[in-house]
């Protein structure tokens, strides 16, 4: 180390054996919790059917065998809670906050379990939800956890930069329908995702096709599927599509995600 050395190595352009490197912006999972991988499933818009993919990636972990949790950062339009039917309260400890159970196991916490009513909007400002995340990391008690499912809310704003920060996100899910302007959309997230040095696991293309229940015939309600093309484009070979199905939203609806088909998802969720 030279003797006019500053300790600013920000400034500097020797590789000297003292670099100092940047101080990581990781937060500490609760001491009660050992979480061996992070994956956010994010969207560029809403609308996509993006917390009932997250929800339906975590069944497919569960089925595999693996303890399995969900965080829900969507707090200002949070859902997974619901499509879990779970609406108790949590309770706080001195170590932290014990997460949620859903009848199959699967170990949640939302915003929506906070509030004293479900439908309560939250109005709160950027730095403020942010915040909030980062409590369902640090605060509450996972146990031991093989996968951590992070519910994104949609875009590139607070939260989705909040949580590729804090949390150590080993990768991320992209969802998107076959719409063009959703597709250019996409294509943000998965910018923010590169710029993050955040690996895109792959690329789920929800509401693909609506199969007829009378004639079987597949229509292509949002336009032909390009899923591949763009999986192509964007050097992700890990893609698969949806269809539009009638069934698996009332389930989510009546608390029954659990209960779900997960088979067309099953070959794409063994490779995240």
């Amino acid at each position: 180390m030279s003797q006019d050395c500053s300790h600013n190595c920000e400034s500097c352009g020797v590789d000297c054996a003292q670099r100092q490197s940047p101080s990581s912006m990781l937060e500490p999972v609760n001491e009660l919790s050992k979480i061996n991988k992070v994956i956010a499933v994010v969207s560029g818009k809403g609308g996509v059917g993006k917390s009932m993919v997250t929800s339906l990636l975590a069944l497919c972990a569960a089925k595999s065998g693996k303890k399995v949790g969900i965080l829900d950062a969507d707090i200002t339009g949070p859902s997974i809670p619901t499509a879990f039917g779970v609406h108790d309260k949590p309770y706080a400890t001195e170590k932290g906050m014990p997460a949620l159970e859903s009848g199959g196991g699967i170990k949640l916490m939302s915003i929506n379990l906070l509030l004293d009513n479900e439908t309560d909007p939250v109005v709160w400002r950027g730095p403020v939800i942010a915040s909030a995340v980062k409590q369902f990391w640090t605060d509450v008690i996972w146990g031991e956890i093989d996968c951590l499912f992070v519910d994104m809310p949609p875009g590139t704003g607070d939260v989705p930069l909040t949580v590729f920060q804090s949390l150590p996100v080993s990768g991320v899910v992209v969802v998107t329908t076959p719409q063009d302007l959703v597709g250019m959309i996409v294509e943000k997230a998965v910018n923010m995702a590169k710029m993050m040095n955040v690996p895109v696991l792959g690329i789920v293309e929800n509401m693909a096709w609506y199969e007829c229940p009378c004639c079987g015939q597949k229509l292509n309600v949002f336009g032909q599927s390009h899923v591949e093309e763009q999986g192509l484009r964007l050097g992700v070979g890990n893609t698969v599509s949806l269809p539009m199905d009638p069934t698996l939203a009332a389930a989510c609806d009546q608390g029954q995600v659990e209960q779900a088909d997960v088979s067309r998802l099953w070959e794409f969720a063994q490779r995240l």
